[in-house]
């Protein structure tokens, strides 16, 4: 499945086509990947509608893939065929910058994202270099394992970006692929933090509710104690605004989207600097998501264990995943299942 084009979403709910190609070949270095399931993102809401547009088209997205070793490229040893595999969102970086010596890959000037400047997992076979795969523990099913690897891996570093302590309140804005993950993360490994969910969707809310949350609101709700951290999973600013309210004194905000949608942007002129930001409260962004975070993730996932919930779709459903996502018809992760 493939996007030719930028597309207009309120003008289309099929941006992407099926396509046949030739199966690639792995260069130096790279290996071929047989793919078996392929998680689907709300980054590929904005890969389409241009908010983080690929660096070429045609372009194949999806960067949860599984998938199993067909063919390895010269020098490329670190894997051997019939290996089960996973690429995520970190395609390649240079390994030679200022950031990625400093230890932060994930800030490359010359970062690749798979499925925006690389081909992906929408498709049969994909190719990555062999650095950028990971082993995927055995006790996780395909499907289990897909959304892990983006909603998974950058809740986890979202996580570790709020400097969170055991005991202390932990708020959710947004509770798709990416919040229910975190949900189930925090309740392990701070068992003694109440977990507070924000969720337009009723459904959402008594999922939530289901996995453990202490608490669960409208986004304009007010919890009956204030938050230390915040992780905001949505695609809007009305949930940033309002979580603010919600901190702490020292708490910390953090926005884990690589891009916001403009419909509501105007809400930002709610802000009142008493209310929202006095008391040393923080804001800080997640930029995409190191090797590390990714490998971390799955084993944390393998050992407690983590079994995400997800539907299954077939890759010519590909479209119709995507736009239940866009219209918030979320029920855990959405996969693509392939081979």
């Amino acid at each position: 499945m493939v996007l030719n084009k930028i597309a207009d979403l309120n003008k289309t709910n099929s941006p992407l086509q099926m396509v046949e190609r030739d199966i690639p070949k792995p260069s130096a270095g790279e290996i071929l990947i047989k793919v078996s399931r392929c998680g689907v993102c709300h980054t590929e809401l904005d890969e389409i509608e241009g908010r983080t547009p690929p660096l070429n088209l045609p372009i194949v997205p999806g960067h949860q893939v599984v998938g199993y070793v067909e063919e390895q490229g010269n020098s490329a040893t670190r894997f051997k065929r019939g290996d089960r595999v996973g690429v995520a969102w970190i395609f390649s970086a240079c390994g030679k910058c200022k950031q990625c010596l400093n230890n932060n890959e994930n800030l490359c000037s010359n970062f690749q994202a798979t499925g925006r400047d690389a081909d992906g997992g929408y498709a049969e076979f994909m190719v990555v270099p062999q650095e950028f795969a990971y082993n995927i523990p055995v006790s996780l099913k395909d499907s289990e394992a897909a959304p892990l690897l983006c909603a998974g891996a950058i809740g986890y570093r979202s996580l570790r970006l709020t400097n969170h302590q055991n005991g202390h309140n932990l708020g959710l804005t947004g509770f798709g692929a990416s919040g229910h993950l975190v949900l189930k993360t925090a309740k392990h490994q701070y068992p003694d933090s109440k977990v507070f969910v924000f969720a337009r969707n009723p459904k959402e809310r008594e999922f939530a509710e289901k996995l453990g949350a202490y608490w669960t609101g409208n986004t304009e709700d007010t919890p009956p104690e204030k938050l230390d951290a915040v992780i905001d999973t949505t695609p809007v600013w009305k949930p940033v605004v309002e979580a603010l309210k919600h901190l702490d004194a020292v708490g910390r905000l953090v926005i884990n989207a690589i891009r916001k949608e403009n419909v509501d942007i105007n809400y930002l002129k709610n802000i009142d600097y008493p209310e929202h930001l006095w008391m040393e409260k923080e804001i800080k962004s997640v930029a995409n998501v190191e090797r590390r975070d990714v490998s971390e993730f799955l084993q944390i996932a393998s050992d407690i264990p983590i079994k995400p919930q997800y539907e299954e779709y077939a890759l010519e459903d590909a479209n119709k995943a995507l736009m239940e996502i866009r219209e918030s018809k979320i029920h855990g992760a959405k996969v693509l299942k392939i081979n």
